[in-house]
């Protein structure tokens, strides 16, 4: 019997693509709640990458469309947060990780369609390191998505201890995010390096 993709895990991946245009129209409402409701709607969102892949795996319903979705809604997720938060703080220290974070998700991105096509896609697989990085990742964004932020008479941001817990966990992210990527192009340098041979 053929397999369907629209099966469980593929819904709820779809469900989180289709959750991000939402995110950006509640996060750039005029709504008093919108910074709550916009942590809300990204951690619902996150804790659906976690349940769609243990539902592909309890209920064998892995497919190679979902291995392919799923990456890509996380990535957009995130992205899409991030341009939220850059644009509601208005700092340096926020844009830069911001930057980090994207940019680290295309490199690994090319990287694994090009180890790929060498037919060897395991030497760039998830690891351990970059699942706690996603972990740090989603928990800063979600918790800096809660506050709303407060500027002094000069417009400088002003940072709360919540605020500083939400930017120390970012950080931890970023730290993660670049030691996961140096990871993986260390798998793949002995084929990056003799590609041209």
């Amino acid at each position: 019997m053929r397999r369907t993709i629209w099966n469980v895990p593929n819904v709820l991946t779809l469900i989180r693509i289709v959750s991000i245009p939402v995110l950006m129209l509640l996060a750039f409402s005029s709504w008093k709640q919108r910074f709550i409701a916009s942590s809300i709607l990204f951690f619902a969102a996150s804790a659906t990458d976690w349940l769609d892949g243990f539902l592909a795996r309890r209920l064998n319903q892995t497919s190679a469309f979902g291995r392919f979705l799923d990456p890509v809604a996380d990535k957009l997720m995130v992205a899409a947060a991030l341009m939220i938060l850059v644009d509601w703080h208005h700092s340096i220290w926020l844009v830069v990780p911001a930057i980090v974070i994207v940019a680290r998700e295309i490199t690994i991105s090319a990287l694994r369609e090009w180890m790929a096509e060498m037919g060897k896609r395991a030497s760039v697989a998830v690891s351990y390191i970059g699942k706690l990085k996603t972990t740090f990742q989603m928990m800063a964004i979600g918790m800096l998505l809660a506050h709303k932020p407060i500027y002094d008479a000069h417009g400088d941001l002003m940072l709360s201890v919540w605020d500083e817990l939400s930017y120390s966990l970012l950080y931890v992210a970023v730290l993660l995010t670049i030691w996961s990527m140096m990871m993986y192009l260390r798998a793949a340098w002995p084929d990056l390096k003799h590609s041209g041979h």
